[in-house]
């Protein structure tokens, strides 16, 4: 057999409808009753398609050509959409992405955990672009590309993309990746810098440069004029992220305001804060107001992070005990505490995941929990949860199949109903899906 008649023939062109969007918003439609997924297509829309994966149950695809398009379509606002791989939806308008977004949740509850919500909230939505304060970009050298390349990666590849700018960044960073570049072009180290982390706090712009060799005297004046001309806190993490440490000594401490609640957070460049500002501020808004708190409760938080649900509910509360995984974020937390003049908050360490059976805050009793965890879900704690008495629990959720899993063992097994869900919108133009639910014991 001749080399040319080994070779794949090229995929096969065709026509679909497509009936809906999947979980990565890729468009789907039915050819032969097989299921094709085809990028940067809504439904409703007539797709001339050419498969780039075959599997014995569904197809991948890219769209050729578009025959009849949507009502939502709209056009996409940055020109490295389709290459990108940061960004999914900016083809589709604002209430398209945010119907996909709460259909999803929905789905997720009934067809996983079997339970519906007696009120479906308003979603959460604020700024579209330029909301985006942390983000892990990638850096590459590639002389045959003009140079360095910082940016997201490409979709569906391991390669950097090609990004003159990023419109969903913080503008002061998403504006200026093309001198970023330039500017690490003149390192001695270009070639050992694999990563830049922005984090945006309400002060300052710190860009953490993972560096694998060190900077040289000259690649610190580089780095220090380049912070300076465009307002950066340079940090360099040459080891594990206990290593982090800023360029210069006066680089200031970063924080993020609450002003409804008069609370400001304090944190590190690489400590979690939620990626949307003004999100974030709704977000607390309507946990707090769904907890329903007064002056004479007792609020458990899990996952509790630095203390970005625990200081606004000390405001109200009579007592807010914390439990968080991460040491570090639990000393930040009561630092931010006591900062903020508050003595009401009680904060542990523990691992959520292998909940201690004995330590105090599994015993109550409590009057209203506060979850918000990882992707995983928070399935390990749920039976501490019911055991603390509990009569409100308000669960936020960055992924809704495990949202939903916790949720059908709270109202099948644990004695809790579902009275709302919701989604919020933390990340406009992507297919991430970040949600608010609320629970009340049966009979409360």
């Amino acid at each position: 057999m001749s080399r040319r008649s080994r070779r794949r023939a090229p995929a096969e062109r065709g026509v679909v409808e497509i009936e809906d969007l999947a979980s990565n918003a890729r468009g789907v439609g039915h050819v032969d009753g097989k299921a094709v997924f085809v990028a940067d297509t809504l439904p409703g829309e007539r797709v001339l398609y050419r498969p780039t994966k075959r599997k014995p149950r569904f197809d991948e695809a890219s769209l050729e050509t578009l025959f009849s398009a949507s009502a939502t379509r709209t056009t996409p606002r940055c020109k490295h959409f389709g290459v990108c791989g940061g960004c999914a939806l900016q083809h589709a308008d604002a209430a398209a992405q945010i119907e996909f977004k709460q259909s999803q949740l929905m789905d997720a509850l009934e067809r996983v955990g079997k339970v519906r919500p007696e009120t479906v909230l308003a979603p959460l939505s604020d700024a579209r672009w330029g909301y985006r304060r942390r983000a892990r970009l990638g850096v590459k050298y590639v002389p045959k590309k003009g140079g360095t390349l910082v940016g997201f990666r490409e979709r569906g590849a391991p390669f950097i993309a090609l990004l003159e700018r990023c419109e969903v960044l913080v503008e002061s960073v998403g504006t200026r990746l093309t001198e970023l570049a330039r500017m690490i072009d003149t390192l001695s180290i270009r070639q050992r810098l694999p990563q830049i982390e922005v984090a945006a706090a309400d002060n300052a712009v710190a860009l953490v440069l993972r560096v694998l060799d060190s900077p040289t005297e000259a690649d610190r004046a580089q780095l220090a004029a380049f912070g300076q001309t465009h307002g950066f806190s340079i940090y360099l993490q040459p080891g594990n992220e206990d290593t982090i440490e800023p360029l210069s000594l006066d680089a200031p401490a970063l924080y993020y305001e609450l002003p409804a609640y008069d609370v400001r957070l304090y944190f590190r460049p690489n400590d979690f804060v939620q990626i949307h500002a003004g999100i974030n501020r709704a977000m607390v808004d309507q946990a707090l107001s769904l907890l329903q708190l007064d002056h004479d409760d007792t609020v458990l938080e899990l996952f509790a992070g630095l203390g970005n649900f625990s200081l606004p509910m000390a405001r109200t509360a009579r007592r807010v005990i914390t439990v968080e995984g991460e040491g570090g974020l639990v000393e930040r937390a009561r630092d931010n505490a006591r900062a903020n003049g508050l003595d009401n908050i009680e904060a542990h360490v523990a691992n959520l995941f292998e909940p201690p059976a004995t330590a105090a805050w599994t015993t109550g009793p409590v009057d209203k929990v506060l979850i918000d965890p990882p992707r995983s879900g928070a399935l390990e704690v749920l039976d501490q949860v019911a055991a603390t008495g509990a009569r409100r629990i308000v669960y936020c959720s960055c992924h809704p199949a495990t949202l939903a899993r916790d949720a059908g063992e709270l109202v099948g097994r644990l004695g809790y109903r579902l009275t709302h869900a919701g989604v919020m919108d933390m990340f406009p133009h992507t297919a991430h899906i970040e949600s608010m639910a609320v629970f009340e014991r049966t009979g409360s």
